[in-house]
């Protein structure tokens, strides 16, 4: 029997200045102006339906980034109240991450007068028990796992994201205590994938022949078991943008997670940077599409699953 094949493309709308290494809001007339509409009409040349996460920042700063999205079909998401390092929920106490869900999930709904029900973490970071906290902010997708992943270290957040490496691969409902379990909550996983090195638009530009060994690996597994591509990216990898300080910005608390989270990381993920990005990534759609997968959103897959 042939396993099903779907690809899920999703998108994190953010004010991120990668060449810069900062929160930015002139960022977000890029992303208005050339990363949103890069991405749209890429994905209207292979038929691509997918899901777009949202911080509530850049929503209310530029709301028709939402609506261009929203107006060719695509699903529209959250990411949060905002990707500020010191507001993750892998760090705020339960009260504040409602607040965050809720007016993230408000602001977005005004906009397009739709529910809202899949959620990414900003840095993909969250804690065990916060199925629960979705639920009473009404959502019912998360993708914030990546089962697997083992780059975590490079990121913010890496000791909680050691769950990581025992999470399923699959879609899944998570336990209500713990997010990287299978359970009886109704709040959808849909991991991030992952083969060792993540699938994603940074790793995609950084390594573009790892990349696709990467994607040959993982679409082996497909075939083998039916589990789901969820790749990640970003529109504002695909803007070219003026560099306005040549700073590292400090984040993180400590010497080692600076090097590795701020330094390392930033020299990394400038390469192929704006419209350098877009044939790379017009050749892993060019896959999916030759390999007859379908492109669905988080809803799409929530609705296919739901009890």
């Amino acid at each position: 029997m042939q396993q099903e094949r779907n690809c899920l493309i999703t998108n994190d709308v953010e004010t991120t200045s990668i060449l810069n290494h900062m929160l930015r809001d002139e960022t977000g007339r890029y992303v208005r102006d050339e990363g949103m509409p890069r991405l749209l009409d890429l994905y209207d040349r292979y038929g691509v339906r997918a899901t777009f996460f949202y911080t509530g920042h850049i929503a209310t700063l530029y709301p028709e980034v939402v609506r261009m999205a929203h107006e060719r079909g695509h699903e529209v998401g959250s990411h949060g109240l905002t990707h500020e390092v010191g507001k993750a929920f892998d760090i705020m106490p339960p009260d504040e991450q409602l607040a965050h869900l809720r007016q993230s999930k408000k602001i977005l709904e005004d906009i397009t007068g739709e529910e809202v029900i899949s959620f990414r973490a900003p840095a993909a970071r969250v804690d065990k028990r916060f199925p629960e906290v979705l639920r009473e902010a009404g959502f019912k997708v998360d993708s914030s796992v990546s089962s697997q992943r083992l780059d975590m270290m490079f990121s913010f957040g890496a000791l909680k994201k050691l769950h990581w490496l025992t999470a399923p691969r699959k879609a899944y409902f998570a336990g209500s205590g713990n997010i990287f379990r299978k359970g009886d909550s109704d709040i959808l996983e849909l991991p991030i994938s992952a083969f060792g090195f993540p699938y994603i638009g940074t790793f995609m530009r950084i390594a573009p022949a790892l990349n696709r060994a990467t994607r040959r690996l993982l679409h082996g597994e497909t075939l083998c078991t039916g589990r789901q591509f969820v790749f990640l990216t970003h529109p504002n990898e695909f803007i070219d943008e003026e560099r306005v300080t040549t700073e590292v910005q400090r984040r993180a608390s400590n010497f080692i997670g600076y090097l590795l989270g701020d330094v390392l990381r930033h020299r990394l993920k400038v390469r192929n940077l704006g419209a350098a990005a877009l044939p790379i990534y017009e050749r892993e759609l060019d896959f999916f599409r030759r390999e007859q997968y379908s492109f669905i959103t988080c809803k799409d897959m929530y609705n296919k699953l739901k009890p």
